[in-house]
């Protein structure tokens, strides 16, 4: 069965990182005045390459639902036929359209919301900014509303370069304001001029892990759940997502498993 496309016109496009050549876009969906999804989900994007040949990509949508908008974030790849498509102004100036459908995926926060732990490098950071907008409205009809229900987020964010930090301005602003809200970024390939957290995404999560379970009393590793729940039904006081490259996203479930998490709380995507 064929998936109905849907016109989306490009309303602004910024290049969050010129060392990355990351773009940030905002669409609006000419077609429909409204295009629900849930926070974590992707759209799939078609177009015809200069072969004649159509092609489809996936990306995760960098913003919670928001009347007929959507926004991505898309590093510019070299020889990549579609982040090229998009990058370049020749191919997509403001008000041009593409074709997409969806939403798409399961890659969604758990409900009711729990103590949460967002973990992502690279484009892997934008359905976590879906999860954050959702969680915390501050624009729209639901601005100043706290789904967040006071459990702990924990966003932690692993790059090369501080110039890669996308939407760094926004998530401190977010975490001056939302005390709940922790906001951890740290360079892999830092400089000597760096005051911040430097190494790997997983360092960091097992000291969030750690010293979470030192202040509720909790033993590590978790003992395992109860064999006679049925894993459909099993709940957990806290869960991580995950999106990234595959290494990254594999180190992360080992390190997590290490403290006796289960499989169900360790929820993930890759996009390698």
């Amino acid at each position: 069965m064929a998936r109905e496309l849907y016109t989306a016109r490009l309303a602004s496009k910024t290049c969050i990182s010129e060392s990355a050549q990351c773009y940030h876009f905002d669409f609006v969906l000419e077609d429909i005045e409204s295009f629900p999804f849930v926070s974590g989900q992707f759209i799939s994007a078609v177009a015809t390459d200069p072969n004649g040949k159509q092609q489809t990509r996936a990306y995760s949508i960098a913003s919670a639902a928001n009347v007929n908008h959507f926004e991505l974030c898309v590093n510019r790849v070299p020889q990549g036929f579609f982040s090229n498509h998009l990058a370049d102004l020749t191919d997509l100036p403001p008000g041009g359209t593409i074709q997409v459908h969806g939403p798409h995926g399961h890659f969604i926060l758990k409900q009711p919301v729990t103590d949460s732990i967002f973990i992502s490098t690279g484009t892997g950071i934008a359905p976590m900014r879906a999860f954050a907008q959702w969680l915390f409205p501050a624009s729209g009809p639901d601005a100043g509303i706290d789904r967040s229900e006071g459990k702990e987020i924990w966003m932690v964010y692993g790059t090369r370069h501080e110039s890669e930090l996308y939407y760094r301005e926004e998530f401190e602003a977010l975490a001056a304001r939302k005390p709940n809200f922790h906001y951890l970024h740290t360079l892999s390939r830092a400089d000597e001029s760096w005051k911040g957290l430097r190494g790997y995404v997983q360092d960091h999560v097992a000291r969030i892990v750690e010293e979470r379970a030192a202040r509720l009393g909790q033993q590590l590793p978790v003992p395992a759940p109860d064999p006679s729940i049925l894993p459909s039904d099993l709940k957990f006081d806290i869960y991580a997502y995950i999106c990234g490259l595959n290494n990254m996203v594999a180190s992360v479930r080992e390190k997590l498993a290490g403290f006796g998490w289960h499989r169900k709380q360790i929820i993930f995507e890759r996009y390698d």
